[in-house]
């Protein structure tokens, strides 16, 4: 059998002492894989990894990967898209966190990793979001999102006037708006009153952040084009973005953020028949 190299990314914040990760990884070569493992966050005191496993840059990892397992929650994953998208690597998630909605498997479930290791999945692609800083019409920083991208005031409210290929679709103040994709949209964007989008559309969904209107609401768009989103007066008060709940990035008067449809998809690899619903009622309850 031929061998072929599985990443395993682990969250050293979860997974402690890589318990889970070293297990997954002789279940892995016991069936004749050869795997290598880099953390998805860089351990600290706390998490001290053992002195007997030897990682390797995530990047490096990846670019020679057939398959990346992430060990961890959805944010673990998040991550770990953020390196696996541009190389068109699937990723099998295993749910170490406390929602895992991403996530394909739990704990329990490791054996199925063979199956996964041996290409007996199903691919599902997600679509994501370039995002872009501007200011002065300059760009000042650029990402790429799986969830959202995320503009919110600092303990008050903003002003943001929100537009579609140029045109105007809505001004609001509030605390703030998201702009999601349909992944994205079970995230921050639900809970700030947005809809449930099957995860495998192609859409971008606005969702205002407790506006101060009662006929504002959220849209959801086709990705063709782009959504611009500019920041009112701040009269000195501090506003940021967040890309997939990363570092904040302070925002400035006149900003304005651009968000579009990405030329990389994540690719998660699906070995449990569940459908996004089934999904959906198990992990946010019977009130979905």
């Amino acid at each position: 059998m031929e061998k072929t190299l599985i990443a395993l990314c682990p969250n050293p914040f979860r997974d402690r002492g890589l318990a889970v990760t070293l297990e997954s990884k002789r279940l892995l070569e016991s069936h004749g894989f050869d795997t290598v493992i880099s953390p998805a966050f860089k351990a600290n005191r706390r998490t001290d990894l053992p002195d007997s496993v030897v990682t390797v840059p995530m990047e490096e990892a990846v670019r020679s990967a057939s398959l990346v397992i992430s060990l961890g929650g959805d944010g673990t994953l998040l991550r770990v898209a953020q390196t696996a998208a541009p190389e068109g690597v699937p990723i099998l998630g295993v749910n170490m966190g406390h929602m895992g909605f991403m996530a394909e498997l739990e704990e329990g479930e490791l054996p199925r990793l063979v199956e996964a290791a041996s290409g007996n999945y199903e691919r599902s692609e997600r679509m994501m979001l370039d995002v872009e800083l501007r200011r002065g019409g300059k760009t000042i920083y650029a990402g790429t999102a799986l969830n959202d991208a995320v503009i919110t005031g600092v303990v008050h409210t903003v002003h943001l006037d929100a537009l579609r290929n140029g045109s105007a679709i809505t001004s609001f103040s509030g605390d703030g708006l998201i702009l999601a994709t349909p992944t994205g949209s079970t995230a921050y964007s639900m809970s700030a009153g947005g809809p449930l989008v099957e995860p495998t559309a192609e859409n971008i969904i606005l969702t205002p952040i407790c506006p101060h209107a009662l006929a504002i609401r959220a849209f959801v768009m086709t990705p063709d084009g782009s959504v611009t989103v500019r920041l009112g007066n701040l009269t000195e008060k501090d506003a940021v973005l967040s890309l997939d709940g990363g570092t904040a990035i302070t925002l400035r008067e006149k900003d304005e953020v651009v968000a579009r449809k990405s030329q990389y998809k994540t690719i998660l690899a699906h070995v449990i028949d569940k459908s996004f619903y089934d999904i959906a009622f198990e992990k946010l309850g019977e009130s979905v």
